[in-house]
């Protein structure tokens, strides 16, 4: 008998072991239920069933796992017989189908909305799981009129599926840890019909979460238009591994169906609940991520920061922010007390300091130089201060506006006589210069960061689109809005995605995930060590292994990257 024979006899005696005990111990009940929904997902019907075991008592708030299309895996039965073994704790299945359309007549079809929910990225389905599905089960009571209390902590919840269901359930974890820490997927979708085979890079890059995954899948899976199934499961093992995940896997040679995942499902459910109630955690990520990061340091609110959009740090690494609803900047102390600076008219963009300590603001038409408790002075006549940047020799790089729409891009001041140094400027939302600011970049509305050389007479040249960012499936663009530099000549670029921190060469190495998009980026603190990060207004602060250099700064050489 070989390997893969003795294998599937050993997993066929472990089911039907399984399967024998599941007789024994107290049943749960299954109940099926039906909900619309214009919520997140317009218009749609779906069934779904609760499994409510037996030993569940209301006092004390249940685990859950959460399955798309419907009951499988004989999930009941699995859990009936673990949950009395004491190898997994009391947990409320939820076994949910997918949405539809229906049709206004029998001579139309309805809208089947499988694909669109499970295959996409992003975090609607996790969102429509938390947001409606989980609420509406708390309405419902167990036949004996036992009320049911989910636990809202994501350590409590494990969700999972197979093929598109399986996906679905890794995103729904992967976009929400806090939600759902533990994944069961079989046969899953990884490929590309909706954009799920950029998830073995994105694992490599995005800083790992605290997550516990378990895959199955088989050698005779799919292999169609949208990708190889079995190549990418194998692909998306290799790529948790190297982030350093807690991890668990079982390949079999079937097709996609559900045999094999039903036969070593319990052993799944095993690995997934192990040493509960202890939390899962994260892993150290890539080699070029821990050249970044503190073990241990996280993204932390200042409390008191109001409702910051754009920021900038002074020489000191205060950092100062501004309120564009009302135009007020102020100064964020060590202690996170913000101290009125200045006041500008509402509806203003960005600030930035300059190399005289000067901080300049951005108005729709103008650029303004702002001096504590003083009258803001208008900057080099009519500009548009959508984006601009004032390097170490004090000249302004801003935009003028025409009303044509065209945008040409102007220096200011600095010794040099204010003039057009690029008509038909490419739209930019945000400008930086490298540290020995021989280059400008520029983050336009897309997924690149363009690269220009500045010449020495301050003229800029040789444009290229550079860096290339990630896209979140649901957006146009990266979402780019501030760009910063460290010491080492990396760049931070605030994206929808969080801030991507891309290497000399102009490949992303690492993404620090942010609870929304970042708006604004500045490195803060005593050592320029800090990275300030705002989103929503909320001003955020995280200690990092890297130093930060601002545009004002002296230029600086880096080593040269790693090509």
């Amino acid at each position: 008998m070989n390997r893969t024979s003795r294998l599937a006899a050993a997993l066929a005696l472990l089911s039907t072991a399984d399967a024998a005990r599941a007789d024994d111990p107290p049943r749960g009940e299954v109940a099926r239920y039906t909900i619309y929904t214009d919520q997140f997902f317009p218009g749609t019907t779906r069934d779904y069933s609760i499994y409510v075991p037996r030993q569940y008592d209301p006092a004390r708030p249940a685990c859950v796992y959460v399955n798309q299309d419907g009951v499988q895996f004989d999930a009941p039965k699995v859990f009936d017989a673990l949950i009395a073994a004491g190898e997994m704790p009391v947990t409320i299945g939820i076994f949910v189908a997918p949405g539809r359309v229906k049709a206004q007549g029998p001579e139309a079809l309805d809208r089947f909305n499988r694909s669109y929910e499970y295959d996409g990225l992003g975090d609607n389905y996790a969102r429509f799981i938390a947001e409606v599905i989980l609420p509406d089960v708390e309405k419902k009571t167990a036949a004996d009129g036992r009320r049911i209390v989910l636990s809202k902590s994501g350590n409590d919840r494990a969700i999972g599926g197979s093929s598109s269901g399986a996906i679905a359930a890794f995103t729904a974890a992967w976009e929400r840890p806090d939600l759902f820490s533990r994944v069961f997927s079989s046969i899953g979708t990884y490929v590309g019909l909706r954009g799920g085979n950029e998830y073995p890079t994105l694992i490599r890059k995005v800083e790992p979460k605290p997550l516990r995954i378990f895959l199955e899948d088989g050698s005779n899976d799919l292999n169609i238009y949208g990708g190889d199934w079995w190549m990418a499961n194998q692909s998306m093992e290799r790529s948790l591994t190297f982030a350093g995940y807690e991890l668990a896997h079982n390949w079999g040679d079937g097709g996609h169906n559900g045999k094999h995942a039903t036969e070593i499902f319990p052993d799944a459910m095993r690995f997934l609940w192990k040493g509960w109630p202890e939390p899962v955690k994260a892993g150290k990520g890539s080699s070029q991520l821990q050249e970044i990061v503190l073990p241990g340091e996280g993204w932390a609110a200042v409390a008191g920061s109001g409702r910051m959009s754009t920021i900038a740090a002074d020489a000191q690494g205060l950092i100062y922010g501004r309120d564009n609803a009302d135009g007020k900047v102020s100064r964020i102390e060590a202690d996170g007390t913000p101290r009125p600076f200045a006041e500008t008219p509402p509806g203003a963009g960005l600030i930035a300091f300059g190399p005289r300590g000067t901080l300049y603001a951005s108005l729709y038409e103008k650029v303004i130089a702002l001096e504590p408790g003083g009258r803001p002075t208008e900057v080099g006549g009519e500009f548009h201060g959508s984006a601009f940047t004032v390097p170490a020799d004090g000249t302004l790089y801003l935009k003028k506006v025409f009303d044509c729409g065209r945008e040409d891009l102007w220096s200011v001041g600095g010794g040099m006589e204010n003039r057009g140094i690029w008509m038909n400027f490419p739209r930019s939302t945000a400008m930086a210069f490298s540290p020995d600011q021989s280059l400008m970049y520029l983050a336009t509305p897309s997924h690149w960061v363009d690269s220009v050389r500045r010449l020495p007479d301050g003229t800029l040249a040789h444009a290229q689109k550079y860096y290339h960012l990630h896209t979140p499936d649901d957006a146009d663009t990266s979402g780019a809005r501030a760009l910063r530099v460290d010491r080492d000549g990396r760049l931070y670029v605030a994206t929808y995605m969080g801030v991507q921190v891309c290497d000399q060469a102009g490949r992303v190495n690492a993404i620090l995930p942010l609870p929304g998009p970042v708006a604004g980026l500045a490195f803060g603190g005593e050592g320029r060590d800090t990275l300030f990060a705002t989103v929503g207004g909320t001003l955020y602060k995280r200690k990092l292994k890297v130093r930060g250099l601002e545009p004002y700064d002296p230029p600086l050489k880096p080593a040269p990257p790693r090509l």
